[in-house]
């Protein structure tokens, strides 16, 4: 800042100079103001260092371990950075975050043994459909071989047998109680 002022100054020193028309002294002069200038910029300069923290104070500050309280502005900066992990307020709250982070452990591995369940239970319905299938078609090949008429052209084809078809109704027993 002061800079800027020395610099606004000796523009002004300069642009005051009429072109050709000044005298030594009158130029020594304003040489002299300027170096005196440039000193007082100088020693601005020289204090400032001084006031300045020195690399080694900004990493003892940093590396404290008692932290500053979190500030209440929340930024993107501060939490890409990191800078919302070092906070009081996180730390009190880890076995929070770790139960958290157990629970969707959990909800991620019962979401997969039910998915796996599933699969399985798709796979058995497909077996079991499989099954009713074939089971239907062998009980009408069954049911189809045991009609009476199969069975009596069986009987026909094969003249050794013995087995007849019977040719009066069968009786029916009373038993009183």
């Amino acid at each position: 800042m002061k800079q800027e002022e020395n610099i606004d100054e000796r523009l002004s020193s300069i642009q005051d100079i009429p072109a050709g028309n000044e005298t030594e002294e009158e130029y020594e002069n304003l040489s002299a103001d300027n170096d005196a200038q440039t000193d007082d910029a100088q020693e601005d300069d020289i204090n400032n260092e001084r006031t300045r923290p020195t690399l080694k104070e900004v990493i003892e500050e940093n590396a404290r371990e008692d932290e500053k309280p979190f500030s209440s502005r929340l930024t993107l900066r501060t939490i890409l950075g990191g800078d919302i992990l070092n906070t009081q307020a996180i730390r009190r709250q880890v076995w929070l975050i770790l139960l958290i982070t157990v629970f969707a452990i959990f909800y991620i591995s019962n979401r997969y043994s039910c998915q796996k369940q599933q699969i399985k239970i798709d796979n058995l319905t497909e077996t079991l459909k499989k099954s009713k299938y074939k089971t239907l078609s062998l009980s009408s090949v069954l049911t189809e071989r045991c009609r009476e008429s199969h069975v009596l052209e069986l009987l026909r084809a094969n003249n050794d047998t013995t087995i007849h078809p019977a040719d009066q109704p069968p009786y029916i027993i009373m038993i009183p109680n």
